[in-house]
């Protein structure tokens, strides 16, 4: 009797993991489903020499890009209603937003408004570059991050 007791609690206990494991699978295939794509802003170089803005979506499976290869990291705060005239990037650098507000005013006078998390990807290294305006009464808390 003891043996069948067993048995069957052995059958139960794989059973419950087996569906267990079986809705577990199955929602992170809803949740893949259903996540956001992490969009960002490119400034990039023309063939004109002018700055360009795009919006590129990074590729990700399951939420998770591919690892990229950063040289460091460095945080900067930037006075409010400061304004840095036409620019080029120092290198292809992320600059991602913490805190505060600014624009980034490329060829054309097409301005992009960045606030909290907004991800820039700077390419323009050559021509012209653009603007960066610093807006509103907070300063603006930025983390770049270099890529190889």
């Amino acid at each position: 009797m003891r043996a069948i007791g067993r048995r069957l609690t052995a059958i139960v206990l794989v059973g419950l993991f087996a569906l267990t494991w079986k809705a577990r699978t199955a929602q992170d295939v809803i949740v893949a489903q259903t996540l956001k794509p992490i969009t960002i802003t490119r400034i990039y170089t023309g063939p004109d020499g002018l700055s360009h803005a795009e919006e590129v979506e990074l590729k990700a499976t399951g939420g998770v890009t591919d690892m990229m290869k950063a040289t460091g990291v460095q945080f900067s705060r930037r006075a409010p209603a400061t304004t840095n005239d036409w620019h080029t990037g120092p290198r292809r650098q992320f600059v991602i937003t913490l805190s505060g507000r600014a624009e980034l005013e490329v060829a054309g006078g097409k301005k992009v408004v960045v606030g909290p998390g907004h991800i820039n990807l700077i390419e323009d290294t050559t021509g012209k570059g653009h603007i960066t305006r610093n807006l509103g009464p907070e300063d603006r808390v930025v983390v770049t991050i270099p890529l190889d």
